[in-house]
């Protein structure tokens, strides 16, 4: 996968604690960055999904996981799964896609 470099600026304070999150979990400033993105990624799906503002296609789409994995984020967090008729076409689509 290509990836791009991207600079991001932020106060002292907070590149700090990034800093310190990444000693203790024994990454560097990059990996510990991306990881806290990913996590944003999955909380923005979560809060869209559950204010009916996002599908569960959707949400796994900003998310960045598969339909299925949306399922199970869903359910770690307590989230009530609202599956409507589009997300039911959706993985119908998605299924006829892998066959």
């Amino acid at each position: 996968m290509a990836s791009k470099t991207l600079s991001l600026r932020m106060d002292k304070e907070d590149y700090r604690f990034v800093e310190e999150l990444a000693k203790e979990e024994n990454h560097d400033v990059s990996t510990q960055m991306r990881e806290l993105y990913e996590r944003g990624r999955i909380l923005l799906a979560i809060e869209k999904y559950k204010k009916s503002e996002a599908s569960l296609g959707k949400a796994a789409r900003i998310a960045g996981v598969p339909i299925s994995k949306m399922f199970d984020i869903l359910q770690e967090h307590n989230v009530p799964l609202n599956v409507e008729l589009d997300d039911y076409l959706e993985s119908i689509e998605a299924a006829r896609k892998l066959w």
